[in-house]
């Protein structure tokens, strides 16, 4: 065989062991995440909390097609009416609207009042973490010294400020949470990378020269993802609670908006005669809540198989 030919045989084999690791990677891959699936379906609160998550949402979405009543409409002769009046399954409020209806429309402003913040703060805190994380110096002085005097600040009262500041609406009630989670978002994103810095894979990929941002996003990012992904499914929870509890204060939307806290806090001033007003969607807010709290363990049992033990 001459030399030519040998080559081209080389680069024959070359190209087909090239091409079978990559169809392996695959593989590997799509093994994975059905291994993660499938390690999520055998936490059964969780997909118990994913299905109400999903009905719930669903809801929030199709609203105008699955409410039964405008939420803003009010019949002053049905005013404080009680659960399983007729047309009005969950009844009516001091103002003659249907609860019902208010819930469904008030999940479109209550879900995306805990889920952006948490979006934008995820983003943000994963690229300042991985950052400062892995450049240090400098840079991981000023990134965390700012971090740092955001920790140690009361988070209620400097949410209640910031949205008291810019005035009851959504956009305030977004900006206040965003800025209070950032922080604990970052120290996390940070403490990861830090342990992922000393490793020998981004050890080897900084002998080999790699490029910064390709350290950062093809060895650094996947090994810190999980755990953000899984502290910010369970922080949506929370913020489900305080976004509300914001609403109660009169720091969020403006009636006659549906919303589920300013409907607690307006159920509050004829809690005596008509309880179901308030409690029914405080049920709603903790059920939320619960549920996305059970998914985020869902989660981490399921992208952490260490958590599988007896």
């Amino acid at each position: 065989m001459s030399v030519l030919e040998s080559n081209q045989e080389n680069a024959r084999t070359g190209a087909v062991s090239l091409a079978d690791a990559f169809e392996v990677d695959r593989r590997r891959s799509r093994t994975g995440w059905r291994a993660i699936v499938y390690r999520f379906m055998q936490d059964k609160g969780a997909v118990v909390g994913a299905i109400v998550l999903l009905i719930i949402t669903l809801a929030a979405i199709l609203a105008p097609l699955v409410a039964p009543h405008d939420p803003i409409e009010a019949d002053s002769r049905l005013r404080l009416e009680p659960m399983g009046t007729e047309g009005h399954i969950l009844g009516l409020d001091f103002q003659g609207r249907d609860l019902l209806s208010r819930m469904i429309w008030g999940g479109r402003v209550s879900l995306p009042n805990a889920l952006i913040p948490v979006v934008i703060a995820s983003v943000i805190s994963l690229f300042l973490g991985l950052v400062a994380g892995y450049t240090g110096g400098l840079i991981d002085s000023i990134i965390m010294r700012m971090i740092d005097v955001l920790l140690a600040l009361p988070s209620v009262i400097l949410a209640v400020a910031i949205a008291a500041a810019m005035g009851p609406s959504s956009r305030s009630v977004i900006l206040a949470t965003t800025l209070v989670i950032i922080a604990p978002l970052t120290r996390m994103v940070y403490s990861a990378t830090r342990e992922q810095t000393e490793t020998e894979y981004v050890t080897a990929a900084r002998a080999i020269g790699a490029p910064f941002g390709r350290i950062l996003s093809r060895h650094l990012l996947p090994n810190v993802f999980a755990p953000v992904l899984v502290y910010a499914t369970t922080i949506i929870g929370l913020l489900v609670v305080f976004t509300a509890s914001l609403s109660f204060l009169g720091l969020g939307v403006s009636p006659p908006t549906a919303e589920w806290g300013l409907m607690v806090d307006e159920g509050r001033q004829v809690l005596s005669v008509a309880p179901h007003i308030s409690s029914l969607p405080g049920l709603m807010i903790a059920i939320t809540a619960l549920s996305f709290n059970l998914v985020g363990d869902g989660l981490r049992y399921a992208l952490d198989p260490r958590q599988q033990t007896a």
